[in-house]
């Protein structure tokens, strides 16, 4: 039989692999985190017509002459080439700017993503659209813990920041230096027991021949001195374990702005927002004003991001010419940042895809052509006996 009408089968099967793999590309055009493949071809076997000869005295040297077989698909290569990114406004959108992976695992399987399209569950768990649940770290005490080992991502709904007892108080502003003898300013601020119990602290100031007096009205008590409005030391006032802190206050005139402006104390809070940060953390925003990480995600980086196998829904598994995943932090170790609020869209480039659609279909044509030319080849040879 003719070697051409084999190659034309060939051929046709190499291009039908390539319009294969360009209309999946087409198809998935709008697919979040998807990845375009490419397929590369290369010729099979050739046969050996006439050995090669060396050039020898009064003879020169002769190439060998051989016959190809025909093509066949060298292998399929992934584009993991960056998508646009689609804003979506939805703070658990996800999209990872550089290199890595989201870590998910799905019916006990752990898989690689770029399809950051994550929402929280009925049970407070951050998953995927199909379900996968998103891997990370929880923090303890609103840290994460070194050498933790990676599991899902569960938003503490229940959550509470402990109250705080309050040891220290600022006061800041000016004390009128024009004010009479006997004139009193009184200041009160908020501060709180280690139950988170809140009660008033309250400081009176007395003006005196040589400055002014503070007191608390429990027995605590100090005198404020000043020169050119400036105290002459750094006076402070203990009451009741709390340390108020006078040192900024002034003695100029004309001015009555004197208040306490600070206490470090808190009452206890529950979480009431949450928002996912641009190094993956997941922070809590509670009641009482004070934030706190509660979770950050994992990525995942590979030597050979190429070996890895599609899986479905966007998602890869390893192989054994991916190399082992890399698990970290984002921005750290090589790793990409993550966006909150957009996606990664797909990296499909339609005027490229169109333009290999339209190879793969001529390719196909030419092949069929070579086929059709090699019938008609044999029928001529059937047609020498009549």
């Amino acid at each position: 039989m003719l070697r051409s009408l084999f190659a034309g089968i060939s051929g046709l099967r190499s291009h039908q692999t390539m319009l294969d793999v360009t209309g999946n590309n087409i198809a998935n055009v709008n697919t979040t985190g998807f990845k375009a493949s490419a397929v590369q071809f290369q010729d099979s076997l050739s046969q050996l017509l006439q050995n090669s000869m060396m050039p020898q005295q009064g003879a020169g040297g002769q190439n060998p002459a051989q016959v190809g077989l025909g093509v066949q698909v060298a292998g399929i290569s992934t584009n993991f080439a960056a998508g646009a990114p689609q804003p979506t406004g939805v703070p658990t959108d996800l999209m990872i700017v550089g290199d890595g992976f989201f870590v998910v695992q799905s019916g006990g399987e752990t898989l690689y993503t770029r399809n950051g399209g994550f929402s929280f569950d009925a049970s407070g768990k951050l998953v995927s659209a199909d379900g996968a649940l998103v891997q990370g770290w929880t923090a303890q005490n609103g840290a994460i813990v070194p050498g933790q080992g990676v599991g899902s991502i569960t938003l503490p709904v229940g959550a509470l920041s402990p109250a705080t007892a309050t040891t220290g108080a600022a006061v800041t502003g000016n004390l009128p230096s024009e004010s009479a003898v006997g004139t009193q300013l009184v200041r009160d601020v908020q501060v709180y027991d280690a139950t988170g119990t809140e009660s008033s602290l309250r400081l009176t100031f007395t003006r005196t021949a040589t400055g002014w007096d503070v007191a608390d009205g429990a027995g605590a008590t100090t005198s404020l001195a000043f020169v050119d409005g400036v105290q002459t030391g750094s006076g402070s006032l203990v009451s009741g374990g709390i340390t108020v802190d006078l040192a900024k206050v002034t003695g100029f005139a004309d001015v009555s702005d004197v208040a306490i402006t600070e206490q470090n104390g808190k009452a206890a809070g529950t979480l009431s927002s949450y928002a996912l940060t641009n190094d993956g953390s997941l922070v809590g925003t509670f009641s009482n004003g004070e934030t706190a990480v509660l979770a950050r995600l994992a990525l995942a980086g590979f030597v050979n991001p190429g070996g890895l196998e599609k899986a479905g829904s966007s998602q890869f598994r390893p192989s054994g010419n991916s190399g082992q995943p890399t698990i970290g932090f984002a921005g750290t170790d090589g790793l990409g940042g993550v966006i909150s609020g957009a996606l990664e869209m797909s990296n499909v480039d339609l005027s490229q895809e169109f333009t290999n659609l339209i190879v793969a279909q001529r390719g196909f044509q030419a092949n069929a052509r070579i086929i059709t030319t090699s019938d008609e080849v044999l029928q001529e040879l059937t047609n020498l006996k009549r």
